[in-house]
């Protein structure tokens, strides 16, 4: 399987994060999918960094298509020719919250979702996809309405993947992450911890398991609280 991530901040990540993609990666090799490919025309994190706290991550494996900043408002006009070029047969996509927080509501951040979507599978028809619902950030704990927004975006993409899905196509909607939370799960309300990672990677290998019959569950390791935010310390 060649697999795209497809993140804004909390997928890229940052200088002396492991990122959730590469716990991603390292389950699949200890789950027996060791030939899986990760593919994406980027494979630096914030900044252009390459500083990932596991230096012996492969620079093969580090591929992704994923910016500090950006949203399905972004991305979608650059989805197309990253497909094209590097022939992903399934996405693993975790967008929407930047989108919310800084540039469209939820009715046109969906709208922004299916073009995507439609990019995607113009530059290759039988794509897969597995999306990650909107996981709301500390700001929601106290805007109320932007609260709303997020709740209102993940029930339009809910709609929108039960919509687009086909044979020969699929679409697959993940949960939020099981045991999820900013407190233990972020180190800034937003960005995951050590812990937020094994869980966004759970959510992703899980749905692909479940989907496909690839890879194997995720066992999400038990880290304390006290650790947080061990992936940029460690």
């Amino acid at each position: 399987m060649r697999l795209m991530c497809v993140g804004d901040s909390m997928t890229i990540g940052g200088a002396g994060d492991f990122t959730w993609r590469y716990r991603l990666w390292h389950h699949l090799r200890r789950s027996g999918a060791e030939h899986t490919e990760f593919v994406g025309p980027r494979s630096v994190l914030h900044e252009g960094s390459q500083e990932y706290a596991d230096p012996a991550f492969p620079a093969a494996a580090r591929a992704h298509l994923a910016g500090w900043g950006e949203g399905w408002l972004h991305l979608s006009e650059v989805v197309g020719d990253a497909v094209r070029e590097h022939r992903p047969d399934t996405l693993l996509i975790s967008l929407g919250l930047i989108d919310l927080g800084f540039y469209t509501g939820a009715e046109q951040t969906a709208a922004n979702a299916r073009r995507f979507l439609d990019e995607a599978r113009a530059a290759r028809p039988e794509i897969r996809a597995v999306l990650l619902p909107v996981i709301p950030n500390v700001r929601a704990d106290t805007d109320v309405l932007f609260a709303a927004e997020c709740a209102r975006f993940n029930g339009l993409l809910a709609e929108l993947v039960a919509e687009l899905t086909t044979e020969r196509s699929p679409l697959v909607l993940t949960g939020r992450p099981a045991g999820y939370t900013l407190e233990h799960d972020t180190h800034d309300g937003t960005h995951p911890s050590e812990s937020g990672e094994h869980r966004l990677a759970a959510a992703f290998a899980d749905a692909l398991h479940a989907a496909w019959s690839f890879g194997a569950p995720y066992a999400v390791p038990a880290l304390p609280a006290l650790a947080q935010p061990s992936a940029r310390a460690a």
